[in-house]
């Protein structure tokens, strides 16, 4: 059980929280809500030990095992299913124990350290990384890639797998679905359900917080609540409470304003006077209920386009994808951009060189009329923003035709949209770049409307937080009267009060939407279409969100995910996979009985290992290390042929 009493925190001299007192019991998944500044990820660092209370205590249980996310990943050359394993120091330090006692032929310690190895599940540690890994999008090709290639949103969910690995008993994650996709999303979840210690969850996202939490804690006002159930439970609770409280403060109110009544009017009459300091007493003793402060509700609009055309925008046979540098000593591969009867009827299309270009997304057929709301879903990598980019013409096709009608006026944010605001420069300043000629008084009435009232019109972006960027660039986005609006993740900064309105905002839009985003929330009460981008393919899915989730669950997790070098790694995108043939069904079927063999024997080995009457003979007991040690470096060479033979296919 974690326990608070009389919790205050302090950050700097603002005072956070205060006489907090609050027992979390072991087995509990509680969701931290609360508005940004509340003091959650404060929270979370004064229950890992480095924030100290104000005043008060947090008692953790003896021996606690406290596992959390990094916030930084160092630019490692170790590959990405070594740093992951890293996260149960037991297993590396028994790994390290055995390679140690190899290298200096100490058949005894090598015995201690293959028990040690059986002790804390180090022979199936491997298998349960590269799960994580496979759950939370990356390929089997990417687990021996160094963490160093990644680029900082896979970084992210490095760190996320590695904390998921160590095992504990007390987890906390602070906006763990922020860098994931929809798919990664769903994984996480039925991961977190399974997970048997405590769980704290800082997440904006309320269908995650439903699914996931089984209590939520509400740090409001200085204060912090507990309640039982997920999000939605926790707003019907709050609800009633203020409710109750609101007929409470006027019911007292009344009684009030009667007893002060009768004491004016008959204090100074003698026959009254003791009736008069009666009522003044009680008129003293009343509680003094609080009158419901509503927290501000928040709303956004984008105004109605001014021209809505029923046909907006139309991609036909489209090749989409990005150009390729030219490789060094042979100049840029080229191949036919057209397309062949093979790329039309192959089911996984690779790949493939156009004009110098590496093509992400095949044969490409999408069109976006007025009143379109349009979902795309899919793993990270597989090309939704690739087709987002080329919808809004930022990315020319490859081959094919893109359509657009001339009244069409694109309202786009990108995931890099936020970052992309001028530093030193205010809100009005923005403004002003995109209309020169509108009057100051104009943007700062517009800018009252997105919660940027008064001075904070003038205030430098720099001192802004993540959810006022975010707000700001919708702002400006809203400001251009948009007929589509092109949304790729617009929900990574905001917390959940923008969410709510932002979802509003877009239900009431008359214009086209087209959005990426992995909050179910917003995507589901936007959008009424869905189309599944991945395998190269870009075609309508027949469902909706829930009938996707029980889809996903139906095949391999991160099935046809491909991770592009242009989003996980700082350098070029590679050279692009030459076509595959069918695989030979022979040598996968002599791959596979190879495989089982060589694990069968394995299983037989560790079973004698396992069994402590294998030490009194100590060359036996050195044969067994080094025979496990071979079949070991066996299987995963077989593991490696059956992959290849099957990649080929």
């Amino acid at each position: 059980m974690i326990s608070l009493r009389n919790f205050a925190l302090r950050r700097g001299e603002r005072l956070l929280l205060s006489n907090v007192d609050l027992a979390l019991h072991a087995g509990y998944r509680v969701g931290v809500v609360g508005r940004n500044g509340t003091g959650k990820s404060s929270l979370f660092a004064a229950i890992r030990g480095e924030l100290e209370a104000d005043k008060g205590d947090v008692d953790l249980p003896g021996k606690v095992r406290i596992a959390s996310v990094a916030q930084e990943t160092p630019s490692l050359p170790d590959p990405a299913i070594d740093f992951v394993l890293g996260g149960d120091t037991e297993v590396s330090a028994a790994l390290k124990a055995e390679a140690d006692a190899m290298a200096a032929e100490d058949w005894e310690a090598v015995a201690t350290a293959h028990i040690r190895l059986e002790e804390v599940g180090g022979y199936d540690a491997a298998a349960r990384a590269g799960k994580l890994l496979h759950g939370l999008g990356f390929p089997a090709d990417t687990h021996q890639r160094a963490v160093s290639a990644f680029s900082g949103g896979w970084r992210v969910r490095l760190n996320l797998a590695r904390a998921l690995m160590m095992p504990s008993d007390l987890l906390l994650l602070d906006e763990p679905t922020n860098h994931l996709d929809l798919d990664a999303v769903l994984w996480l979840e039925q991961w977190l359900l399974k997970y048997p210690g405590t769980l704290l969850l800082i997440s904006h996202d309320r269908e995650f917080l439903d699914n996931v939490a089984t209590h939520t804690l509400h740090l409001h006002g200085g204060g912090a609540k507990l309640y039982t159930g997920g999000y939605t439970d926790f707003e019907r609770q709050r609800a009633e409470q203020l409710r109750q409280q609101q007929i409470a403060f006027e019911k007292e109110q009344a009684e009030r304003a009667h007893l002060q009544s009768f004491i004016d009017r008959f204090k100074a009459k003698a026959s009254k006077a003791r009736q008069a300091q009666s009522r003044m007493k009680r008129l003293a003793k009343l509680a003094g209920t609080e009158a419901v402060r509503m927290e501000r509700e928040f709303r956004i609009e984008f105004s109605q386009p001014n021209r809505l055309p029923h046909s907006l925008i139309r991609i036909n046979h489209g090749e989409a994808g990005y150009p390729l540098p030219p490789l060094a000593g042979e100049g840029a591969r080229r191949a036919d951009g057209g397309k062949t009867s093979e790329s039309r009827s192959h089911p996984n299309p690779p790949p493939r060189a156009g004009e110098g270009a590496m093509v992400i997304l095949h044969d490409v057929g999408f069109g976006l009329e007025a009143g379109d709301r349009i979902g795309l879903l899919g793993p990270n990598g597989a090309g939704k923003s690739t087709l987002v980019k080329t919808l809004v013409g930022e990315l020319p096709l490859v081959d094919g035709e893109r359509s657009a009608h001339p009244d069409l006026r694109i309202g786009y944010f990108a995931q890099h949209t936020v970052e992309s605001l001028h530093e030193g420069q205010s809100p009005i300043d923005h403004f002003r770049d995109l209309s020169p000629d509108a009057s100051t008084q104009s943007f700062r009435d517009f800018l009252g409307k997105w919660n940027f009232p008064g001075d904070r019109a003038f205030e430098s972006v720099d001192g802004f937080s993540g959810g006022e960027r975010a707000r700001l660039a919708l702002a400006l986005i809203a400001w251009q009267q948009p007929n589509v609006l092109l949304l790729d993740e617009p929900t990574n900064h905001l917390d959940l009060e923008m969410r709510e309105a932002l979802a509003e905002a877009l239900s009431d839009f008359d214009g086209a939407i087209v959005m990426v985003s992995h909050d179910r929330h917003l995507i589901g009460l936007v959008c009424d279409t869905f189309w599944r981008v991945a395998d190269g393919k870009v075609e309508p899915f027949a469902g909706d969100l829930d009938e996707y989730a029980a889809w996903l669950r139906t095949r391999p997790a991160a099935q046809g995910t491909k991770i592009r070098m242009a989003e996980a790694a700082p350098t070029p995108p590679p050279k692009p996979a030459p076509a595959r043939k069918p695989p030979n069904p022979h040598k996968l079927a002599e791959a596979e009985a190879r495989m089982t063999g060589l694990e069968e024997q394995l299983a037989a080995v560790d079973a004698e290992m396992a069994d402590p009457r294998s030490y009194a003979d100590a060359a036996r007991a050195a044969e067994l290390g080094l025979q496990r040690t071979r079949l070991q470096q066996e299987l995963e060479q077989a593991e490696q042929a059956w992959s290849a033979l099957y990649e080929a296919g």
